[in-house]
């Protein structure tokens, strides 16, 4: 069976080694062939060209567009129907969010080819709250655009319930919502990387965007004069949120790596502080707090994404509000508790028992082809 994927994922053509690499090493163990249409990489090199080589080696293609996103839902259609012709796909997927073109397009290609469509919603821009405008106007517009692509959808792929709730108020069936988890964890990687030395007292893992509500602990961090920071990631408000410790007075105790090469550096990093901290007003996941977790290390999150379905209160984590004087209690609170600390830690280990990636993928391929 082939598959055809819609996404918006640009991180293998750009040479970076992220979630939807894991998925799809998985997945080409349950499919002849894989092909993905995505949007043109914003930058190439050898380890962009490397990687698509040792992905065509697992029969797995992109097809990135060459145009700008303008076309995209050209892109789509066109390259989608060119695909179908040569190799018949049984299921197609679109990875869906603002600004929807991966909906227009994928649905569109759907009808044309006549093949199963599956929505995925990973997770609703702006909810429950939104960073800024941006995300506001996103989350109005999925308000009204993602119920009916819903229904022109032969099935509905969520990964959290909070996302599937939301839908559901929206008018989606829930009949037709499949809460399908993609927060992929690789037991041998968590489990066999080598302990570090615990160099830092907090660790932060996302992509520097504005959701991620890194400005509000480097405020916290200015309340709590001994404690050090690990920023693990890149994005456009790096260099903002850089300038803003600075301002603050905290740049001393706060590290950014920027984006690091490989997975098991990222987890290394990770093992190298004491508790983690995920600041989102948003989220689908997020895959790095499962996996500090899994790693041994006690979360304070807020309550959004699938932390709301993973944590509990006092045992494996807690929940703040992402305000900073909210942080700064959470933050004090289990650092000069070390004791609680360690024992959170160890429950938040069993979050592997749930989100194990060779069965997870498998799931996810049955359902897949359970569609076709």
């Amino acid at each position: 069976m082939n598959l055809l994927m819609i996404s918006g994922d640009r991180s293998i053509p750009e040479g970076r080694k992220g979630a939807f690499y894991a998925t799809l090493q998985g997945l080409c163990i349950q499919w002849d062939r894989i092909d993905i249409i995505c949007p043109r990489a914003k930058r190439s090199g050898h380890e962009a060209e490397q990687f698509r080589k040792d992905l065509q080696n697992h029969n797995i293609f992109f097809h990135p567009n060459p145009g700008s996103l303008f076309s995209q839902v050209r892109w789509i259609t066109k390259k989608g129907a060119e695909l179908h012709a040569h190799y018949h796909y049984s299921v197609l997927t679109i990875h869906e969010y603002p600004p929807f073109y991966n909906g227009r397009g994928g649905l569109r290609l759907a009808k044309n080819i006549r093949i199963p469509a599956l929505l995925e919603v990973h997770h609703i821009v702006g909810h429950p709250l939104a960073a800024n405008a941006f995300e506001w106007i996103g989350r109005t517009l999925s308000r009204f655009i993602l119920p009916a692509e819903a229904r022109r959808s032969s099935a509905v792929r969520t990964v959290n319930s909070d996302v599937k709730n939301m839908l559901t108020s929206w008018g989606v069936q829930a009949g037709k919502i499949a809460v399908v988890p993609s927060f992929y964890l690789d037991r041998d990687l968590l489990t066999q990387t080598t302990e570090q030395q615990k160099k830092f007292d907090l660790v932060f893992c996302a992509r520097l965007v504005p959701n991620k509500g890194l400005n509000r602990v480097l405020e916290a961090l200015s309340q709590l004069p001994s404690v050090s920071l690990l920023v693990i990631g890149d994005g456009p408000k790096k260099a903002a949120w850089q300038a803003y410790a600075t301002s603050l007075g905290v740049s001393d105790r706060v590290t950014f790596t920027g984006w690091l090469p490989t997975q098991k550096d990222v987890v290394q990093a990770i093992k190298s502080a004491r508790v983690f901290l995920m600041n989102s007003t948003s989220e689908g996941g997020p895959r790095s707090a499962l996996e500090a977790m899994a790693c041994g290390l006690p979360v304070i999150t807020t309550p959004v994404g699938v932390m709301a379905d993973v944590v509990e209160e006092g045992v494996n984590g807690i929940f703040t509000t992402g305000e900073a004087p909210d942080l700064v209690q959470c933050i004090h609170s289990l650092l000069t508790h070390p004791d609680a600390c360690t024992a959170m830690g160890k429950e938040a280990c069993r979050v592997l028992e749930t989100f194990e990636r060779t069965q997870l993928i498998q799931d996810y391929s049955d359902f897949l082809q359970s569609l076709a």
